[in-house]
């Protein structure tokens, strides 16, 4: 089961795997079941919750998850114990926190607004009036790891975070542009920097709710960083020995270790940094 994004876990943690006859009286809050797929003849279910029970969603930190006793029943936010699951864990629930967003937010047909219907085991929705067929989404992001001529790393820190919180540029590819051409238009756009080569460095489903992350490293060919005010409140350029210096005596708080922002920096850093 999942409740937004939230996956249930025991100790571990490893994710809190039932069968639909040990959910109990836990079957009335499932609105429908969607298969996930199968390995070594064992298959995976998703469930949809029902609103009501979606709304009771109590949250568990980090710590609390992976001192629960074995057997334990508790959920936590996917992003903050992403990095701590099995390969097999993490890409269940990252596969069930997506599909299971779209069905929540497509219940009826975007063109005539009738019911639609579940076929293809939850992979895809059919208006029974039209016929249309409607398939779960996915959003192109792209992120950036923007380096300069002095190999100083751009970070920034967007409007919403809490204060201490750096990480890299990023931001949605937009109707008509290359993932290339998303780079340097969000990077000129919330920085004012001007970009040159563009590389490709790999990618990440990031379903919160639909997202795939499409990672580059960039070369930087200004480096007068203005942070535009509405995305961005600041950014500012680090070398290696100013980032683990901020990093160290708590003055910047990087990215967690589920997001691909983290794995950029650390690329480029040479190492690991402390944090979570």
């Amino acid at each position: 089961m999942v409740r937004g994004a939230l996956v249930p876990l025991r100790g571990g943690p490893v994710l809190d795997l039932r069968g639909p006859s040990e959910l109990g009286e836990r079957t009335g809050d499932v609105v429908r079941w969607l298969y996930l797929g199968s390995q070594d003849d064992v298959g995976y279910l998703a469930a949809v919750l029902s609103d009501d029970a979606a709304a009771d969603s109590p949250t568990d930190s980090p710590t609390d998850v992976a001192a629960a006793g074995a057997g334990a029943d508790r959920w936590a936010l996917l992003r903050d114990v992403g990095a701590a699951l099995s390969d097999r864990d993490a890409g269940l629930a990252t596969m069930a926190v997506g599909l299971v967003a779209w069905h929540r937010s497509l219940a009826h047909c975007p063109r005539c607004g009738a019911g639609l219907l579940v076929e293809e085991s939850g992979w895809l929705l059919r208006c029974p009036l039209d016929a249309s067929a409607h398939y779960p989404r996915t959003d192109p992001a792209v992120i950036v790891a923007l380096v300069d001529a002095s190999d100083r790393l751009l970070l920034a820190h967007a409007t919403q975070w809490s204060p201490l919180r750096f990480s890299t540029v990023a931001g949605f590819v937009e109707p008509g542009e290359s993932a290339e051409q998303a780079v340097r238009r969000e990077v000129a756009e919330e920085t004012g920097v001007r970009v040159g080569a563009v590389a490709y460095l790999g990618s990440q489903p990031w379903p919160f709710p639909a997202s795939l992350m499409l990672a580059f490293r960039a070369a930087a060919e200004t480096t007068e960083v203005t942070a535009d005010g509405v995305e961005l409140s600041k950014a500012r350029w680090f070398t290696r020995a100013e980032l683990s210096g901020d990093v160290d005596a708590g003055r910047v708080t990087l990215p967690g270790r589920t997001s691909i922002a983290r794995l950029m920096i650390e690329d480029w850093f040479g190492g690991t940094l402390p944090g979570e």
